[in-house]
């Protein structure tokens, strides 16, 4: 089926996904309201066995984002001023930031061109006598190379916390992510494949003793009420939240289902129309034994800015994941990273454009999508670049 009708394609369609299961999300509020349980109630713990056991691991700490997540993650470990961090430089603002918080420095190193993850090539490089972590994101929703980035943590005796905001469910080796590192962090924002009504975050780790610290540091450092053992930050999980996510875990892989199929079916389109092979598109690549399970849908486009701009005045949604590497964010500046130290991830940062890819997303508005993506390498700016 083609179509020239003007379509109206958001980048993510929230009320698509709701309308299937608002009953049961208010009945779960109601539940809450009733039993006025409101911080760290039942179903914040509840969540947390489903969330540990998903993942494959001994304990699941919630908390009040994914941001959260990470800092606390780094501080359960005593990271703190004069301490490294390796990690990516292609990723969301808090995988970075966390670092700094703490005082300490964020080593960028590049990423892999075909996955956008980290480079494991690159991390031994980067290892020196302050180094402490390595922080791999695993972007998109595809695992970053555990196998060889544990391996260099084994080898100078750093831990691992894996940036998996965007990846619940993904796996590597068959394994879940969460589980590949010292620790595992997820956000649950709205537009995560595991999205609340808000803000809420997690960690995973199968040690105990970091899972305890975990516990009393997201409750300003108390193991009993106003006996505080560390300084820790206020950051629990809402029950509201949780309750929210309870009833939306359940359809968790269903709709990760859905995200792969119309992977899926973006790659046969692409190829339909020729805009693969030189034709203006690159696909993003499913790394040997890894689930993908597409938070989000990324292409590389030629001339990217404009075609999204003729996306946009055809009612088509897109987003640019991240138009500046974090090394060249200004409040960086002080590391001394100039244009040019991480040329593959500044390369992403001109091409990369996430199309909507959410579980709801029809066949029809995908052939629309593609449609118009086909007619601006053909006929518009990103045909004469493409000659």
């Amino acid at each position: 089926m083609t179509t020239n009708t003007q379509m109206r394609i958001p980048m993510l369609d929230l009320s698509a996904q709701h309308e299937h299961i608002a009953d049961q999300i208010e009945a779960a509020v109601k539940a809450v309201l009733s039993d006025q349980k409101f911080i760290l109630g039942p179903d914040v713990r509840a969540l947390e066995q489903e969330i540990a056991a998903y993942c494959e691991c001994e304990h699941a700490i919630g908390c009040a984002s994914g941001s959260d997540a990470l800092l606390l993650a780094l501080m359960a470990l005593g990271i703190g001023e004069g301490d490294e961090v390796i990690t990516s430089p292609f990723s969301f603002f808090a995988t970075a930031g966390s670092i700094v918080r703490l005082g300490a420095k964020p080593v960028f190193m590049d990423i892999d061109y075909s996955t956008f993850n980290i480079d494991p090539n690159s991390i031994e490089k980067a290892v020196t006598e302050k180094t402490k972590a390595i922080l791999p994101v695993h972007l998109f929703g595809q695992c970053a190379d555990m196998d060889r980035i544990n391996a260099s943590a084994s080898k100078w005796g750093l831990a691992v916390i894996e940036d998996a905001a965007q990846a619940i469910g993904a796996e590597y080796r068959g394994k879940r992510a969460g589980s590949l590192g010292t620790m595992g962090c997820f956000s649950f924002y709205p537009s995560k494949n595991l999205g609340g009504a808000g803000d809420g975050g997690m960690i995973t780790t199968n040690d105990p003793e970091l899972a305890a610290k975990l516990r009393s540091l997201r409750t300003h450092g108390a193991k009993m009420k106003y006996h505080h053992d560390y300084v820790g930050i206020n950051s629990r999980l809402d029950s509201l939240q949780a309750a929210i996510l309870r009833v939306k875990f359940k359809y968790l892989d269903q709709w990760a289902q859905g995200r792969r199929q119309n992977a899926d079916r973006y790659r046969k389109l692409f190829r339909d129309v020729g805009l693969v092979d030189g034709g203006g598109i690159e696909l993003p690549i499913e790394a040997e034994n890894a689930t993908h399970v597409y938070n989000q849908f990324v292409v590389r486009a030629r001339n990217r800015d404009d075609l999204q701009l003729h996306l946009r005045e055809r009612g088509i949604g897109t987003e640019v994941y991240y138009p500046l590497a974090l090394h060249l964010q200004p409040c960086f500046a002080n590391l001394g990273l100039v244009h040019g130290a991480m040329p593959v991830s500044e390369k992403a940062t001109a091409e990369a454009l996430a199309l909507p890819v959410y579980p709801e997303l029809g066949a029809a508005q995908q052939e629309y999508i593609v449609n118009r993506i086909a007619d601006f390498y053909r006929h518009g700016t990103g045909g004469e670049a493409g000659r």
